[in-house]
């Protein structure tokens, strides 16, 4: 388990591959609760090649001095990232 935001990560490795691979992360809050953004690929074990890059939002909680995933949300494709974009870009200017 991560003590840190800094070591908080996606990565995550099966059978001694990674399946998972964590290519960024901006961390958005930090303190009891934490909220991070990543980049990421997925191993496609048939194509035996990574997908395209994804995104996950998790949020997390630091209870007895480590951080536990409590809630995520993934992006499921580019066109729904530069959606989330546009509204938020949106709002904002309003």
């Amino acid at each position: 388990m991560a003590e840190t935001v800094e070591e908080l990560t996606v990565t995550y490795e099966d059978d001694g591959i990674e399946t998972v691979k964590e290519l960024d992360k901006k961390v958005l809050t930090k303190g009891a609760w934490a909220t991070v953004i990543y980049r990421y690929k997925d191993w496609n074990r048939s194509k035996e090649e990574y997908s395209p890059d994804k995104f996950t939002i998790r949020r997390y909680q630091k209870r007895d001095g480590e951080y536990q995933q409590k809630s995520k949300f993934n992006i499921s494709s580019e066109k729904q990232a530069r959606e989330i974009i546009t509204a938020l870009q949106d709002w904002l200017a309003e």
